[in-house]
């Protein structure tokens, strides 16, 4: 039988749109006959319980997190990657699946070559462009430079989600024949509009997932503290965690005290119930910096409950907004954050929010199933596989179901 191999820092039950892209990804290979390893971390303690995909075996190594519970920084990284060199020479692969960041593509690279086993890689972004907008140094951003060129050559195949990051890895060297763009997608069958909002009776803009330095949410408390006056009752809520998250807390204390709720990282079906309530659901980048094409997931979250979302960032990023009807698209700036929360209760009291919610929801199917998306992944990894030497060696996992456990 075929092995695969799927190395990632992320992978469920953390709650992130990477974990979530692999997941999918692992169970559809394993659908196909695939024997699927997955070589991950051991998750957060705030991560929900959440079963592994049928039929794969998941091993978790202990890694350093940050304060937030990430896998994020050059030291976190390192503790998942060195060891990792160890972990993929000891186990039999036909091919592997490797999640940025480069560092991870490397060594997945290089252990591959030692192998003579096809890599392929999956690049939700471009590394490289987002070290530049942190401002990182010079030296730092030659090495992530080399690191995702030299990935992106050697790979035999590269799932990318979406045309424009398909671009940029091909300016970055990838050979365009091997460039998949096989798209985004959220769990349709989780983010619905039949499911019960989570507090009905209240009224509230939500914010989910990460809060970072490229989305700088603190623009939507900003704007909220300018329109709560009018409006007694409204509150703005906070799902996630991110290296931005106690200056919000801070902000948010000093503006609007008492006005702004923070829950924490909560499970996909509970994310779901609170978007499906909320007058609006809050995505934002900043312009400018190297993420002016991406896509974020929560936007997707959103269209398939039907909520609206008010957008805060480039053009580039509100055009699927305004084009797929999906809310509002608006300047990265206060006053127009503002005006287009005022636009949303407006639509909300009216009932054009419950009017479109089947219309968006109905879009979202169409276009944004995670399943599509992951089997679209498999098509690739599956030809890749087809052509590749087998390792011609008998199956060692003695374990026929999968289970969580550390090597």
């Amino acid at each position: 039988m075929t092995r695969v191999i799927i190395v990632s820092r992320l992978f469920p039950p953390e709650v992130s749109a990477g974990a979530f892209r692999l997941g999918a990804l692992a169970g559809s290979l394993a659908r196909r006959g695939f024997v699927v390893n997955v070589l991950s971390t051991r998750p957060p303690a705030a991560a929900p319980a959440v079963e592994d995909p049928t039929d794969v075996r998941v091993r978790r190594w202990p890694v350093l997190r940050d304060r937030g519970g990430n896998v994020r920084g050059y030291l976190q990284y390192l503790s998942f990657d060195l060891p990792l060199v160890v972990r993929l020479l000891l186990r039999r692969f036909d091919v592997v699946v490797a999640e940025s960041p480069p560092t991870t593509g490397f060594v997945a690279t290089v252990v591959a070559l030692l192998k003579r086993r096809p890599v392929v890689y999956y690049a939700a972004d471009v590394w490289t462009d987002g070290v530049i907008s942190m401002g990182a140094p010079r030296a730092v951003i030659s090495v992530i430079r080399g690191l995702e060129q030299l990935v992106l050559r050697r790979a035999r195949g590269i799932l990318s989600v979406s045309e424009e990051v398909s671009d940029r890895l091909v300016m970055l060297g990838a050979d365009r024949s091997r460039v998949a763009t096989i798209g985004n997608g959220i769990d349709t069958s989780v983010f619905t509009p039949e499911v019960a909002p989570a507090s009905p009776e209240q009224r509230y803009f939500v914010y989910t997932g990460t809060m970072s330095e490229w989305q700088q949410p603190d623009v939507f408390i900003r704007a909220f503290a300018s329109i709560v006056d009018g409006h007694p009752d409204l509150r703005l809520k906070f799902f996630g965690q991110g290296a931005v998250e106690a200056r919000l807390r801070d902000l948010a204390a000093a503006l609007v005290p008492g006005r702004v709720d923070f829950g924490g990282v909560i499970s996909p079906r509970e994310s779901a119930a609170w978007i499906r309530g909320a007058v609006a659901a809050l995505v934002s980048i900043v312009p400018g910096i190297g993420y002016d094409f991406a896509r974020p997931t929560k936007t997707y979250a959103a269209a398939a409950t039907g909520t609206p979302v008010l957008f805060a960032g480039p053009v580039e990023g509100g055009d699927l907004i305004t084009s797929a009807g999906l809310g509002t698209a608006v300047g990265f700036a206060v006053e127009d954050v503002a005006e287009g929360m005022r636009q949303l209760l407006e639509e909300q009291s009216s009932g054009e929010t419950e009017h479109r919610r089947a219309q968006r929801a109905e879009w979202a199917r169409e276009n944004l199933s995670l399943s599509a998306v992951a089997d679209r992944a498999s098509d690739v990894v599956s030809e890749i596989a087809r052509r590749a030497p087998a390792t011609g060696a008998r199956n060692t996992d003695t374990h026929n179901n999968p289970s969580e456990e550390s090597e």
